[in-house]
């Protein structure tokens, strides 16, 4: 097995975190997997990886490897595939992290294109709703709604996405339709959420006719910190929300849901695309932001 084929064998175990089940990704003999991270330890004279019974992880060295190998690794594809008879053909394992609801409502559904269209392609999609390290991890890119942090990651903008005021119909017939935010301390209830980073409950954003932007504090009697529980307590008649449209169109139209102070919403929210670097930016990877953009397209603010 040659040196590069040793590289490969590596990425795969260090981000399956498992030499089985790398070895059954890349068809061959768990022996041979063994015996291929061995030589590359000895080779390069460092240990690449922790093993216990439980996990496979990479060591400090390793971690170092992994972030000079795998743009290696993606620019020798993408030389190998200029030559391939079909040009629009891409392979391999694509590793992604989105928003549990994008992963839902708009991936899931609209994925089976996507891999009819390049049936070697395999997406790891994860969806944990927590922030990650993208290097650490191994993801190839991340979907991030809403401002972001300076990083040393490759941002690529989407645009913005609308967020709407909802309330379910029981609520409006116990509390009133209210029609503009200075109501909603008296007599009304929102669905609290609490930020995934500090924990806290988020406030009541709106902008108002000069888009300018406010937020007051509205009473909650449930705080929750995902998208799923706080549509469910919305459509309970729990309270107020805000939420993006592409979230609720579905119960929108179903008159599960009904928007509320249409005139009085939160700013939009910017969409982003992260990779950890410029290098990486792989022709499968180059296939899914070109295919999720796409996706996103209807639900961008103008």
């Amino acid at each position: 097995m040659d040196r590069f084929d040793q590289y490969r064998v590596f990425v795969q175990v260090a981000e399956m975190g498992s030499f089985i089940k790398a070895a059954n990704a890349l068809e061959l003999p768990r022996a041979s997997v063994s015996a291929a991270i061995q030589q590359l330890e000895i080779q390069v004279g460092a240990r690449l990886l922790h093993r216990t019974t439980r996990q496979v992880r990479p060591t400090a060295d390793g971690t170092q490897l992994l972030e000079r190998i795998r743009p290696l690794l993606a620019d020798v594809e993408d030389i190998d595939q200029l030559f391939q008879a079909n040009q629009r053909q891409v392979a391999g394992r694509l590793k992604v992290d989105v928003p549990s609801r994008i992963a839902r409502r708009l991936i899931a559904p609209a994925l089976p294109g996507l891999l009819r269209r390049h049936p070697h392609l395999q997406l790891a999609l994860g969806s944990a709703d927590r922030a990650i390290d993208l290097v650490q991890e191994g993801v190839d890119c991340a979907v991030r709604i809403g401002m972001l942090h300076d990083s040393s990651l490759v941002v690529h903008p989407l645009g913005k996405i609308a967020l709407i005021n909802c309330a379910s119909p029981k609520y409006l017939r116990e509390h009133g339709s209210p029609e503009h935010p200075d109501e909603l301390s008296n007599g009304h209830w929102a669905v609290g959420y609490a930020s995934p980073t500090s924990g806290r409950e988020l406030p009541w954003e709106y902008m108002t006719a000069d888009g300018s932007e406010h937020a007051s504090n509205v009473p909650s009697r449930v705080v929750v910190n995902n998208a799923e529980s706080y549509i469910a307590c919305c459509r309970s008649g729990l309270g107020l929300i805000q939420i993006p449209r592409f979230d609720v169109q579905h119960m929108l139209d179903a008159k599960a849901l009904v928007e509320v102070m249409p005139s009085h919403r939160a700013a939009p929210m910017p969409v982003s695309i992260l990779y950890p670097h410029r290098r990486q930016r792989s022709r499968r990877l180059a296939v899914f932001v070109e295919w999720f953009e796409a996706l996103m397209r209807a639900y961008l603010d103008a």
